[in-house]
């Protein structure tokens, strides 16, 4: 079983990412149940603006990583929170995912079909279940089940303060929230393909 884990940072490498620190609980998660793998800082591969699958100029990075998607059974997207919303770079993803929907597979049904999603959200501002619910949304509208308490997410409640990094506060919560995800994200996806 495979997994594409999307890290929508808006930290270009080799910065420190908050929302990797996060998305890295859940990676872990996976690995011991035996998913391979693979993730990309979603801004250091010069994703496009577009709804298309196709490259959208020279140098897209989407193709790559929409071939990373459709090939494996489970998809995460992580994001920090920017004024209660997802970052710019997870709504350009689902942009480019939206192409999705109207692509079928050699059995007819639409691609993403078959397919889990799940979701890392970090941020010290509150607003961590609307994202949730923004990115679900999306991605149940293109065809990815979306199982119960596939998410976890770590925030320090209104207004500004530390990040992820800069605290333990929370991290149990986080961990456990994040482990339970990969499991039911596995589960799911073995129910889907079995």
């Amino acid at each position: 079983m495979r997994a594409t884990l999307l890290n929508c940072t808006l930290k270009r490498s080799p910065q420190p990412s908050n929302t990797e620190r996060l998305l890295s609980v859940v990676r872990a998660a996976l690995e011991r149940e035996e998913v391979t793998t693979f993730t990309y800082r979603v801004v250091d591969e010069n994703v496009f603006e577009g709804v298309a699958s196709e490259p959208q100029g020279y140098g897209d990075g989407w193709p790559a990583i929409r071939a990373a998607i459709v090939s494996s059974e489970i998809l995460v997207i992580a994001t920090p929170t920017w004024l209660g919303q997802p970052s710019s770079v997870a709504k350009r993803v689902l942009e480019r995912m939206d192409a999705l929907i109207s692509e079928t597979g050699d059995d007819g049904e639409p691609i993403a079909y078959g397919r889990v999603a799940g979701f890392v959200v970090t941020g010290n501002e509150d607003g961590a279940h609307h994202v949730i619910a923004e990115l679900a949304q999306g991605a149940i509208d293109i065809g990815f089940t979306v199982p119960g308490q596939a998410w976890t997410y770590w925030n320090m409640g209104p207004g500004p303060g530390p990040s992820y990094g800069d605290t333990d506060h929370g991290h149990e919560w986080s961990r456990r929230t994040g482990e339970t995800a990969a499991r039911n994200l596995v589960r799911t996806a073995k129910a889907l393909t079995g």
